[in-house]
């Protein structure tokens, strides 16, 4: 589900044009995507504005100043008072700008009374090369305008804007048929997948299973070859016909290569002359990767500084939202208008995707798959976190990061709906890309309680009373007290949901808590043995699997790790249960052109795609711990081959795991694209993934009629495809963690 929809971007300061020595459009278009040879004279041109007849409403445009669209257009009230043309804008970003090519914008504009505005076509950070920059005399009649002029950059995060700051009187504005028509690359380029054979580009396991897939139209079985890192043929054999794979509309074949035992890094899978990106086959393949995505965690903290010593001179960053100008910190958040007369101090915790909010249905999931990896692994790998060295392991350190933030969300006692648990705290309106946390200057609110936000804390506040039992004995007291209070508090209120939409922040609505209620029956059965809790369990895992909305399958997994609570029949169908469900994966995993347990029954993949891989991963390893097959533990390895480069777009969705990888993900401050300053992800972050919705401009510009595996773009603009989250990332630190321990 979305929870970023940016509306503004971070607004220039001056307007310079870019120097000279311009970089080559092949080089500075998305990865994945390369240009396209020139359009003939007379070849057609490209529209290069989403909704520029506002027939849809405003987005995606967006604006600094109120504006709405009234009679089929865009109209925007300037104030009076401002100084520069930027105070008061509306816009447009992403849009692709080529050197040297000619690009004409042409709009329709009246105005309230006779005013003069500037319209612009330039990129939208530094160095904000400009295309033009023009000013335009409207009057109460609307006028045609059109300038047309010659780019003299290359950028994918060009911005088309009125600007109309300065006035000294208020007036109204309007715009309508807005067109910006130019370059010769088409919308989404021409897609570069790599090389036709498709493998783990990390690698696989010595005793793991070992598959491939070819991309080729042919359709008889053909030899491939093996070559270690001298170049030398080490295996070979025949490929398999497989034929149409219909999520990617490729016609693939597949090659098996696991009779292969020997370690060694820089093998490469050759069919004739494709060869491969280098891949590496040992029993270490996945300890850095286990490590790196725990460590995902510490550089989105909010309310302490991230520290050069733990993560780097490139990530370190001040402390976010502690009160420091120009925000206002965490510490006392008092509630949106109208819902509460408190603040409270939620301070802490992790900022959940590429905006600044804090989300508790989100976050209780994402710290429960940490306490569910300590359970499936142990105390497990040393992070750099500030914690390490302590007499607690690290992936609790970081856990309780985030527990001790959702207990600050609960309701105090005393007040209306005491013991229900805030849905959110974030930003009243969406900031722009990119901004650290230290330096958002918005207001923030507490978000009114939910009854699914409830029932998380009250799950993993009782998971959290079982697992800290042997390590804190006062902070796991304290969470049970919590989930107890929680448990009760959503008895009393089992219909507050959170409402649709959402300014600022992410909505994650959801108008059905029966299988929350199943959930957090479940764990408190497990860590408590109260019979009261146990005919509140009415869910059981199914093969729609598990995520923050739909929870109900998590009761499954709680049982599964307190066996003992159960008499032997009910332990029996427990983990039939969950095989039958594996089954359904293993099944999905050997049916697939790319091996991949997701397969969705109408076809189409959702927001988050990599995060339904990874949390069936989770599944499958599951079902290999009760049923000891070998069948499942395969399969879930197999997962990771998905997400790592064997997949449609020849990309590990991992960032720098892999010779290709995603590395321009949605976020605010990991915004290299945006902003050479900061850095790109921090690697083992997780992208999003392909998605068929499409529901950001990026990916409806670039990937209009895309196979439903291929709707994944790179770009930090694609919120849709190549956001990054927490509860995606805890899935793949506990895949990670049973790869490198299996």
């Amino acid at each position: 589900m979305p929870t970023n929809h940016p509306t503004a971007p971070t607004l220039p300061r001056r307007l310079r044009r870019a120097p000279a020595g311009l970089i080559a459009l092949a080089l500075l278009l998305p990865v994945g995507l390369v240009a396209a040879r020139p359009a003939a004279a007379d070849g057609p041109p490209y529209e290069r504005v989403l909704n520029g007849t506002f027939d849809t409403g405003k987005d995606p445009w967006w604006s600094n100043i109120p504006a709405d669209v009234a009679d089929g257009r865009l109209c925007a009230q300037i104030p009076a008072g401002t100084v520069n043309p930027w105070d008061a804008m509306i816009g447009q970003d992403d849009v692709p700008l080529e050197s040297g090519q000619s690009y004409t914008v042409r709009f329709e504009a009246s105005a309230s009374r006779p005013v003069q505005f500037r319209t612009a076509l330039q990129q939208a950070a530094a160095p904000y090369g400009t295309v033009l920059n023009q000013p335009v005399s409207v009057d109460t009649t609307p006028k045609t305008v059109e300038f047309t002029a010659t780019s003299p950059v290359t950028d994918t995060h060009g911005q088309v804007s009125f600007q109309a700051g300065g006035a000294a009187d208020a007036y109204t504005l309007c715009i309508d048929n807005v067109s910006v028509v130019g370059g010769v690359v088409p919308p989404g380029g021409v897609r570069d997948f790599g090389p036709p054979v498709r493998v783990n580009q990390v690698g696989y396991l010595t005793t793991g299973p070992k598959r491939a897939t070819f991309v080729t139209t042919e359709t008889t079985a053909l030899d491939w070859r093996l070559l270690d890192n001298a170049n030398k043929v080490v295996a070979t054999g025949k490929t398999s016909p497989y034929g149409a794979d219909a999520p990617s509309g490729d016609s693939v074949q597949l090659i098996d290569f696991g009779r292969y035992h020997r370690s060694g890094t820089g093998f490469r899978l050759a069919v004739g002359d494709a060869v491969s990106d280098p891949f590496a086959i040992g029993d270490q393949i996945y300890s850095t990767l286990r490590k790196d995505a725990l460590e995902y965690f510490y550089n989105n903290r909010s309310g302490l500084p991230i520290e050069a010593k733990y993560v780097g001179d490139a990530y370190a960053r001040p402390a976010g939202h502690v009160g420091v100008a120009p925000n206002q910190g965490d510490v006392s958040v008092p509630c949106f208008p109208g819902t509460c007369d408190y603040s409270l101090d939620v301070s802490g915790g992790w900022y959940d995707a590429g905006d600044h909010g804090k989300y508790v249905v989100n976050g209780a999931l994402a710290a429960w798959q940490l306490l569910d990896l300590y359970d499936e692994t142990g105390p497990g790998v040393s992070l750099k976190i500030p914690e390490a060295g302590n007499r607690t392991p690290d992936v609790l350190d970081e856990a309780k990061w985030e527990l001790d933030f959702l207990l600050r969300m609960q309701v105090p006692a005393g007040q209306p709906l005491a013991g229900m648990v805030h849905h959110s705290i974030h930003d009243e309106k969406w900031t722009g890309l990119p901004l650290l946390p230290s330096a958002d200057p918005q207001r923030r609110y507490l978000y009114p309680p939910s009854t699914a936000a409830t029932l998380n804390v009250a799950a993993v506040g009782a998971r959290c009373a079982r697992v800290y039992a042997k390590w804190d004995k006062a902070f796991a007291a304290r969470c049970l007290s919590a989930a107890r209070t929680a448990w009760n508090a959503a008895r009393q209120h089992p219909d507050l949901y959170a409402p649709p939409g959402g300014e600022g922040g992410g909505a994650y609505d959801d108008t059905n808590a029966s299988d929350e209620f199943s959930w957090a029956a479940a764990e408190l059965f497990a860590t408590t043995g109260a019979s009261s809790y146990k005919k509140f369990i009415t869910t059981t895992l199914t093969v729609d699997g598990f995520s923050w909305r739909d929870t109900g399958g998590l009761a499954d997994l709680a049982l599964a790790r307190t066996p003992w609570r159960l008499p032997l029949v009910d332990r029996l169908r427990l983990a039939q249960r969950v095989a039958k469900v594996a089954d359904t994966y293993v099944a999905n995993v050997r049916s697939q052109g790319y091996a991949n347990p997701y397969k969705p029954a109408d076809g189409q993949y959702v927001w988050g795609s990599n995060s339904a891989v990874t949390n069936s991963a989770m599944i499958l390893a599951i079902a290999h711990d009760l049923t000891g097959r070998r069948t499942y533990r395969d399969a879930a390895l197999e997962s990771m081959d998905y997400l790592l480069g064997r997949n449609a777009v020849g990309t590990s969705y991992v960032t720098g795991y892999g010779t290709r990888y995603s590395h321009n993900q949605h976020h605010r401050f990991w915004a290299h694209s945006l902003n050479p300053a900061l850095p790109s992800p921090y690697p083992g972050s997780i992208a999003g993934g392909p998605n068929s919705g499409l529901q950001d401009p990026v990916a409806q510009r670039n990937l209009q009629g895309c196979a439903p595996a291929k709707c994944y773009i790179d770009e930090i603009g694609s919120y849709s495809t190549n956001e990054v989250a927490v509860n995606w990332n805890s899935a793949l630190a506990w895949a990670a963690a049973f790869a490198d321990a299996s």
